[in-house]
C-alpha cells in the first residue's frame, strides 16, 4: 500500500469514525397516539411516555429506581407539624417560550390544577393543599390541610408539572414547559418531534432531537425495528417477537418492571355488579396464568390486589380469588344471577384485546356471556372513564402507588367505601414507615376481600433497542420515556 492510499484510508476511518459518533438524533417508537400533550389535562399514560421530564418538569421527579430527587425545587424544608413545606427554586430556569420560571408560575400551576373546574386526571394529588405563596421569586411555601407523608411523592407526578400561565391554555397541541426538550412538531397520526432546549437550566442531553413514531400494529412494529426505521421501542407491543431480536446481535432486549396493575375492572355502581357475590364469581373463573401466556407469553406477575408486586408493603393476595370455576358458578346460583351477559369494552392495548378474548371464553365457562366491543382510546376515555357506561373493561394502571384511587367513588369503576376512604385518611397523615405499611397492607386486603375488581396481572416492562443505545429506562416507575440519559455509544 502506498504512503498516499495509507493516508486516504486513515482520513477516511476518522471521518466516518467522527460522523458516527456525532449520532445525535433518535426515532422511538409507541403504540398508541395521545389525544393530547397537556399531562396537567389528560390521564392517557402516552402522553407523559412523551413529555414527562423531557418537556415538562415538577417541583420534584422519578428516577430510573422510582426514587424522588429535587426537580425544578432545588431543596424544601418541612415544618415541624408537617403541614408547610417550603420550595427553594433553581435560578436561571426559563421556559421554551423565554419566559423566566418564578415562584408566581409555581403558584399558578398548583391553584390551576386544585382548581374546582380543573380538568387534571389526578385531582386528588392536590386536594390537601389549603394554599400556595410566593415568598420572593425563587419561594414557595405551600401549606397542608395536615402531614402528609406522600406530598413529594406526588409532586414528582406527571400531573403536577409546573406550566407557563401564559401559554397553559395551548399546552395540549403546543406544549411549552421548562425540561430539556422542546416540542417541534405533531404530524398527527404518525409522529411527535422533540428538539434540544440548549437554554436547559440543567446538564444538556446527548440527544438533539427525538422523533416519538405511532405504530400500533405489531406486526409493522416489528417491521419497523428490524428495518433500523425506528431505533428504540421502550414497550414493545409483540413480546412474542422478542427471542428474535434477543437472538441478533442488533438489539438489546430490556426486561424490566412497571406500575402497570392490570386488571378487569367491574362497574360497582351498576347491577349486577354492584353485587359483591357477582363480582367474586368473575374473579374465580378466571385463570390469570392462561392470560399472562396468552396475552403477554409469558411476561407478567400475577396479582391479586391493586398493588405492584416490587414494593415492599406489597401483600401476596392471589389465592382469594384462585381459578376455581366450579366455586363461580356456585357463587353465581347464591346470587340468584343466571343468562348473564357482560359488555366488556377493550382499549387497544394488545394486552387488552388479547386478554379479553381469553377472559371471554373463560367467563363462558361459567355461564357468563360477554359483548365484546373494541374501543380507541379516545372512546375508552369519554364512554368508560368519563361516563361509566360499560360492565366491564381491562386497563394497565400504570400511575405509581395508587390504590388510593380506591378512595374516590366517582371514579370509574365507582366504588363506594367508607371504610376505604378512612384508610386513606390514615395513610395521607402517617409517616412512620411501619404504620404506612400496615395501612397499605390493610387496603389491599380491603379490595380484596370485596372483589371491587378482578386482579390479573403486573404488566412487564418489554423493550428493544438498537445495540448501541443506552440509558433508557430498564423500570418504568412511572409512565415515561426519559430522554435525559440516552445517547450513541458509537
Amino acid at each position: 500500500m502506498t504512503k498516499t492510499l495509507r493516508l486516504s484510508v486513515a482520513v477516511l476511518a476518522l471521518t466516518a469514525g467522527a460522523a458516527f459518533a456525532q449520532q445525535t438524533t433518535i426515532t422511538i417508537g409507541m403504540q398508541l397516539e395521545p389525544p393530547m400533550l397537556d399531562p396537567t389535562g389528560g390521564a392517557a399514560a402516552a402522553i407523559d411516555e412523551i413529555v414527562y421530564s423531557n418537556v415538562f418538569e415538577g417541583l420534584t421527579r422519578f428516577t430510573a429506581d422510582g426514587s424522588v430527587i429535587p426537580g425544578l425545587a432545588s431543596s424544601w424544608d418541612i415544618s415541624e407539624d408537617g403541614t408547610q413545606y417550603t420550595f427553594t427554586l433553581r435560578e436561571g430556569v426559563s421556559f421554551h417560550d423565554g419566559e423566566a420560571m418564578t415562584a408566581d408560575d409555581v403558584v399558578f400551576s398548583l391553584d390551576r390544577a386544585r382548581a374546582d373546574e380543573s380538568t387534571n386526571a389526578q385531582g386528588a394529588l392536590f386536594a390537601n393543599i389549603v394554599s400556595a405563596e410566593a415568598v420572593d421569586d425563587t419561594t414557595v411555601l405551600v401549606t397542608l390541610d395536615g402531614p402528609d407523608g406522600a406530598f413529594l411523592f406526588d409532586m414528582a407526578w406527571g400531573d403536577a408539572v409546573i406550566v407557563d400561565p401564559a401559554s397553559a391554555e395551548g399546552n395540549a397541541t403546543n406544549p411549552i414547559g421548562a425540561g430539556p426538550f422542546q416540542f417541534e412538531n405533531w404530524a398527527q397520526g404518525d409522529s411527535v418531534t422533540l428538539i434540544r432546549n440548549d437554554a436547559y437550566w440543567g446538564e444538556a442531553p446527548a440527544l438533539t432531537e427525538a422523533t416519538f413514531r405511532f405504530i400500533s400494529d405489531p406486526t409493522a412494529a416489528f417491521a419497523a425495528m428490524m428495518a433500523g426505521d425506528v431505533d428504540a421501542f421502550p414497550v414493545f407491543p409483540a413480546p412474542e417477537n422478542l427471542a428474535q431480536f434477543e437472538a441478533d446481535p442488533r438489539f438489546n432486549v430490556i426486561v424490566g418492571s412497571t406500575e402497570g396493575e392490570t386488571i378487569l375492572a367491574m362497574n360497582n355502581g351498576a347491577e349486577p355488579l354492584s353485587n359483591p357475590l357477582v363480582r367474586e364469581a368473575i374473579s374465580h373463573a378466571i385463570n390469570r396464568q392462561d392470560i399472562i401466556d396468552g396475552a403477554m407469553f409469558g411476561y407478567g406477575t400475577p396479582i391479586g390486589t391493586h398493588f405492584a408486586p416490587h414494593n415492599p408493603d406489597y401483600l401476596d393476595l392471589t389465592g382469594n380469588s384462585d381459578f376455581d370455576p366450579e366455586r363461580a358458578r356456585e357463587l353465581l346460583a347464591e346470587a340468584g344471577v343466571e343468562n348473564l351477559t357482560l359488555r366488556l369494552m377493550l382499549p387497544p392495548p394488545s394486552y387488552a384485546r388479547r386478554g379479553g378474548e381469553i377472559i371471554a371464553s373463560q367467563l363462558r365457562d361459567v355461564g357468563i356471556e360477554t359483548e365484546i366491543t373494541n374501543l380507541e382510546w379516545a372512546q375508552w376515555l369519554e364512554q368508560v372513564f368519563r361516563g361509566y357506561d360499560f360492565d366491564l373493561t381491562i386497563v394497565s394502571h400504570t400511575e405509581p402507588a395508587d390504590i388510593n384511587i380506591y378512595a374516590r367513588p366517582e371514579y370509574y369503576f365507582q366504588y363506594d367505601s367508607a371504610a376505604f376512604q378512612g384508610l386513606m385518611d390514615e395513610l395521607s397523615v402517617a409517616s412512620d414507615p411501619a404504620e404506612r405499611t400496615r395501612i397499605n397492607q390493610a387496603a389491599q386486603q380491603m379490595i380484596s376481600d370485596e372483589y371491587v375488581n378482578a386482579y390479573l396481572f403486573q404488566l412487564a416492562k418489554t423493550g428493544v433497542a438498537n445495540a448501541n443505545i443506552e440509558g433508557l429506562w430498564a423500570n418504568s416507575p412511572t409512565q415515561a420515556t426519559d430522554l435525559t440519559g440516552v445517547r450513541w455509544t458509537e
